[in-house]
């Protein structure tokens, strides 16, 4: 219950306003700094861009990714008409959520003054524009967000959103199979009268449960007449039972008793798969409903392929006392084929669709905000990354879905 009421929790507080972009700041802010108004900030130019305007000179400002990294291009006009742009010169100063700054400077390009360098993603930032033009100077701050939230940390907390710093892992590369949970051979006592005789009694029933000395049956002799105990010689389950008080018996098998306390997971191993897989590899058995798994090792690589199928045995010995593993039952094996440190992994969990990209949420203070990431191997809970995630950051490992879905109720948008 404690995740729903959470989730609920979360959206009544973010609905009353968490996820609005902070104030203003010494470093930038929503709003220019030469005193434009909200109507201004968020007017749109004839190229999709933002315009910034003061006096008599005007700024579009535009990231620009079509056919090319992402990039600054700015159009600006003096009293509705295009500027010389060698008369103009721009510097421009963005900064990211965490302090890092990048800083751009402008050289004309057909109609537009482009920026030196490549606009990283995400494209959310405060922004410092700078600009001189015929003896004047100009300066706007403005914040630019896309993908970015902030949650009070009552609401984190109860809506269960937990954080992990990024870092090197282990990464375990592994390979499913399919196979069976056998019985070991040196685990079964056939058992006999050590004497020809009658049997007089049988105590032990199919399927019971027999501790080693426990009495099976009783037979008397058929040289002394006395009657002795047949027990049984191990721990283990009456898996077989032929004997029947008043039959004689004359050597042949009464008893067949199963000590399950170790099994056999016997997997079955194609050729294309061979090369991977050798002994002494870790095996983790699951059932195939994977309520049960157990921990294991390869000790033994048949020597003989199947007929019909072409595979090999793998086969792992498992701990069975407490009886869950049982002989004839189908199971899956996931097998270690090779461990690797790679220096900078996210767990797969964390992991969302943003736009066209692969994205993780970081965490600075109480501000959240998406991370496009590039991503290397894979495997069952790691992705390995590499870039747009620095060592060190704080991302969502858990929940991470409702952090996108408060970033998509803001309508937050990717329009420049």
């Amino acid at each position: 219950m404690r995740g729903i009421a959470g989730f609920v929790f979360l959206l009544g507080t973010l609905l009353a306003g968490c996820g609005a972009p902070p104030e203003p700041n010494d470093q930038g802010g929503s709003k220019a700094s030469h005193g434009e108004g909200e109507h201004a900030e968020e007017a749109e130019g004839p190229h999709g861009g933002k315009l910034l305007h003061e006096g008599p000179l005007e700024l579009e400002v535009t990231v620009y990714e079509q056919g090319v990294p992402p990039e600054f291009r700015v159009y600006a006009h003096r009293n509705g008409q295009p500027v010389p742009l060698k008369q103009v010169n721009l510097t421009m100063e963005i900064t990211r959520l965490g302090g890092e700054t990048d800083r751009f400077s402008f050289s004309p390009q057909g109609n537009y003054l482009v920026g030196e360098g490549e606009v990283r993603e995400p494209h959310t930032f405060d922004v410092r524009v700078q600009a001189a033009h015929e003896g004047r100077e100009y300066s706007w701050n403005y914040a630019s967000y896309e993908g970015r939230t902030t949650i009070a940390p009552k609401a984190a907390e109860a809506a269960d959103i937990e954080v992990n710093q990024a870092g090197p892992a282990i990464i375990h590369e592994t390979l499913a199979l399919t196979g069976s949970i056998h019985m070991i051979p040196e685990r079964l006592a056939h058992v006999r009268a050590r004497y020809a005789g009658v049997i007089r009694s049988v105590n032990a029933r199919l399927n019971d449960t027999v501790k080693a000395g426990d009495e099976l049956a009783s037979v008397q002799s058929n040289e002394s007449l006395q009657t002795y105990a047949v027990t049984a010689p191990v721990d283990g389950v009456v898996l077989e039972l032929d004997a029947t008080a008043g039959e004689a018996t004359g050597g042949e098998e009464m008893f067949v008793i199963a000590d399950l306390s170790k099994v056999w997971a016997e997997l079955d191993l194609f050729a294309r798969d061979m090369t991977r897989i050798q002994v002494g590899q870790r095996v983790r058995i699951k059932s195939l409903d994977g309520v049960r798994s157990a921990q294991g090792r390869i000790e033994m690589l048949s020597p003989t392929a199947s007929t019909l199928s072409q595979s090999v045995r793998a086969r792992a010995v498992l701990d069975n006392r407490d009886g869950q593993w049982r002989p004839g039952q189908f199971v899956r094996g996931v097998i270690t084929v090779a461990e690797t440190l790679v220096p900078l992994a996210v767990r797969r969990a964390a992991i969302r669709q943003f736009r066209n990209f692969q994205v993780v949420f970081a965490r600075v203070g109480d501000t959240y905000e998406v991370r496009m990431l590039e991503l290397g191997r894979r495997w069952a809970a790691h992705v390995e990354v590499k870039g747009g995630l620095a060592p060190g950051e704080t991302y969502v490992v858990r929940n991470s879905y409702l952090i996108k879905a408060d970033i998509e109720k803001s309508g937050a948008s990717h329009d420049h």
